[in-house]
Parts: C-alpha cells; structure tokens; sequence
C-alpha cells in the first residue's frame, strides 16, 4: 500500500471546516511511508478514480451527520471497487459498529484512531489476519483505542483550500478560517454526548508546539481567525492558556474561538479577559436548556442560573457568547420553549443563536449514555438501524407538531438566507400558535445591515 492513492480517506461532513479527521490521520500514515489522498464530499464531487485505485478507504465520522453521509460514500465505494477494505473510523463508528460491519464495513475504529489505523493498513499490506488492538474486524463489540499518541503535525496538502470552508463574519469582508484543536475527548459524562460513551470521562492534550505549528500552516495559506475545535477548551485550562498566549504572540492579529461548558466558564472566568486581550471573539458553550429539570436529566452540570451568570461575566470579558441549545426534549414542556425564546429575546441573543438551534432534537444514537436513563425510557422508541438513532415522543402531542413546524420553517429560512430575527419571529410565532395564546404584535424588524456578533458562516448542528 506504499503506493500513492492506495489508501484513500474521505471526510464526509465537519461543519464546514477544513477535515481535521483525515489531515491527522494522513499524516499518521505519511510518517510511515504510506501516501494517502484525500477527499472530502462536503465541499468537492466524490471521485469515482481515486476510490477505485484504493486498496484501503477510510471514512471520517465524527459525527451523525457524516456517518448518515458516509454510509452512502461507502456503498459508491464499493460500487467502483468492491475489493477493496473499507474501514469506518471516529466517534460515529464505535457507537454504529453493528449495524457498520453487518452492511459492507470491513472494520471501525473508535476513540484516538490513527494508532490503530496505522496498524491496520500495516497489518493488511503484510496479509496478517491478527486482531488489531483499537480496531474491530468482524463482528462487534467494538471497543475505541484510548491509547496516548505522539502527534505529527496534520497533513493539509491534500485537501481543498480554506476558500472552500467556512468563514468568519465579524463586521468586515468575510475572514478565512483555520480549525485546529489543543485537545481531544472530554473530561465530562453528559448523557446526551457521544463522547463519554468512547472516551469515558478521559482527555488527551495535543502538544502546544504541534498545535503551533498547525495553525502556522493554516495563517501561511490566508487564515486569519483559528477555531479551536476541542469537545471542551478548558478541560486542560493551564494547556489552553499556554496555547493562546503563544499563538497571540506569534499572530497578534489573528483571533480565535472556542468551545467550553458553561461550567468551566465560571470556574475559570478570572481566565477570561486574558483570553479577550489574546484574541478570544466569541465562546460557543452548549448551554442546551433554561429548564433546571432537563439539565439534570441530561446531566449538563449546570444550572439556568449558571446560564445568566455565564453571559455576564463573559459580557465583562469583551468576548461574545454563542449558546447551543436542545429545543426539544422529551422533558421540555410548551411553556419552557416560550419562555426560552423570550429569555433569548430579553437577554439580546437574537443575532448569538444560529436559528437551526431553534429546531434541534435531542438525538438518542446506539450507545448512547441516554439510554441507561430510567427518566428517558418511558418515552424511547425503536432503534432506527439506517438512520443511527433511537425515535422517542413527547408527552404532549403540541410539542411533537411543533417541533416538525419548527423545523421546516428554519429549514426554508436558511434557504432563503433569511435574517436570524425574522427567523426568529416565525419561531415564535409557531410556539404561540401551538399554545393557542393571542399572536403578539410583531416587533420592528432590525436593519440588516446592523453590526453583529461575530460568527461562522456555518452554523452548529449535530
């Protein structure tokens, strides 16, 4: 497999950044000898030529969205090269290994995947049949490798241009944007994450100077702004510091984004300003509900007033916060969703809240964490085996309505790059049909060319 384009990785979907998922593994594989190519069907045609001179395909899923996609790219796959090994590999693929195996999938990997990937393509181009530890062959159970890495830095040659990715939108033309991550896995067990049930509450730090190095590749091809994708930045807060001081110190110019909890927030917030003065814009945090009940099923580790707490001190801080929700739970009553849109109204998140967070539902995949829950299983469903999630229904038959109007009103928005706050009304204006309550007088609509928070130009969804 020494050849170049007998291994051939495919990144389905990653939320319109540059694949990180494949760029590590190829330079994984690179510093073995191998020479992988790259797709990634999110922003370039699948390449019916480069699939059927691979011995070995490798599809990314790290998330529901990329493995409903790559399951479709596995059987184009194997409709140009049935010989060939297909192998599913990310968060997605541990949880889904059953039904991946027993429909065309040679083998998945979950967990910190290039150790094991590497030993699987070695095992394949020496014919060895033996078990690959963090690799599953066969039938499941599948177990992901958690196994510590010594990391190259990615390996970006191959895959399209920054242009081709998601941009910054920040007041001024839209900014390219690099995607790296400082650290990997979680700290955490929230019961709705697919993290915890592959990485049981343990993290991995990337090293800072490879992380420097990965971003200093992604300023020289134009990226001014870094989002830093790690599942929580401040798991390792002295790491993420470390990290941001020196990218700040090489790139004064260049700004950044993270991800973190809202508890994490507050137990570092004397950190926050620092982190504003070093470049810090915005602080996605998936606060997911108002309802002190549904963050203690979900297990978030904090509260509706942890929430309000969070948004003042990141306010001081000079840095935006953009909140990700669960608009629909089986525990989030008709009067929650009101009153959580009037919270959003009230506290001006309007122009902070991308609006196909109005239309999320909580997603139950195989594995899930969910489904031990005695609070979930009066609601749970079958197992949807092609779709990679469990149905479940709410007790109120309002809300299940609502939830599909929701959704095909934000779904037609979004076509129409419809502005957020008249997105925003229309919810609204559903929530208050769905309660029968009298329709409210419309408010003015904001002028559209009003100055607003910095954001992606591709929105959070799972």
């Amino acid at each position: 497999m020494r050849e170049p384009g007998a291994i051939l990785l495919v990144a389905c979907y990653e939320l319109g950044h540059q694949p990180l998922a494949v760029a590590w593994p190829a330079a994984f594989l690179e510093r073995h000898g191998y020479a992988p190519a790259l797709i990634d069907v999110s922003v370039e045609p699948f390449d019916p030529e480069k699939a059927a001179r691979a011995r070995f395909v490798g599809i990314s899923v790290p998330m529901h969205t990329a493995l409903r996609l790559g399951v479709t790219v596995a059987e184009r796959v194997r409709a140009v090269n049935p010989a060939c090994h297909v192998c599913f590999y990310g968060l997605y693929a541990t949880l889904n290994a059953e039904y991946l195996l027993a429909h065309g999938a040679d083998s998945v990997i979950g967990g910190e995947v290039e150790g094991p990937l590497v030993e699987l393509v070695r095992a394949l181009e020496a014919g060895d049949a033996r078990p690959v530890p963090g690799a599953t062959r066969g039938r499941p159970p599948a177990v992901g490798s958690l196994a510590k890495l010594s990391f190259p830095v990615p390996s970006r040659a191959g895959l399209p241009p920054l242009e081709r990715y998601a941009h910054l939108l920040s007041g001024g033309p839209p900014a390219l944007t690099g995607y790296v991550e400082a650290s990997r896995g979680c700290l955490h067990t929230c019961r709705h994450c697919p993290i915890p049930p592959v990485y049981g509450g343990r993290f991995f730090v990337v090293p800072r100077e490879v992380c420097l190095a990965d971003i200093r590749q992604l300023v020289g091809h134009g990226a001014t702004h870094v989002t830093f994708g790690d599942p929580d930045f401040l798991n390792g807060p002295g790491h993420a510091l470390a990290v941001a001081r020196a990218l700040h110190a090489e790139f004064p110019a260049v700004t950044f984004d993270f991800t973190a909890k809202i508890e994490h927030l507050l137990r570092h917030r004397r950190h926050l300003p620092e982190f504003g003065a070093l470049g810090c814009i915005f602080i996605v945090s998936a606060a997911e509900s108002l309802s002190d009940t549904v963050l203690a099923h979900l297990e978030k580790g904090h509260t509706r007033a942890d929430i309000l707490e969070a948004l003042r001190v990141i306010c001081t801080a000079g840095i935006s916060l953009r909140p990700t929700w669960v608009a629909f739970t089986p525990w989030t009553t008709l009067d929650d969703f009101r009153e959580w849109l009037d919270f959003i109204a009230r506290e001006a998140l309007i122009d902070h809240v991308d609006p196909v967070q109005y239309s999320i539902r909580l997603l139950v995949p195989p594995g899930s964490l969910l489904l031990e829950s005695p609070a979930m299983r009066p609601y749970l469903g079958e197992l949807v085996k092609d779709a990679f999630y469990y149905r479940w229904t709410h007790p109120d038959a309002r809300m299940e309505r609502l939830s599909e109007a929701v959704a095909g009103a934000v779904a037609e928005a979004a076509e129409r790059s419809e502005d957020a706050a008249v997105t925003f009304e229309s919810v609204r204006r559903l929530a208050e049909e769905a309660a029968g309550a009298p329709a409210r007088p419309p408010r003015p609509a904001p002028p559209a060319d009003r100055r607003r928070p910095p954001r992606l130009t591709e929105p959070w969804f799972c």
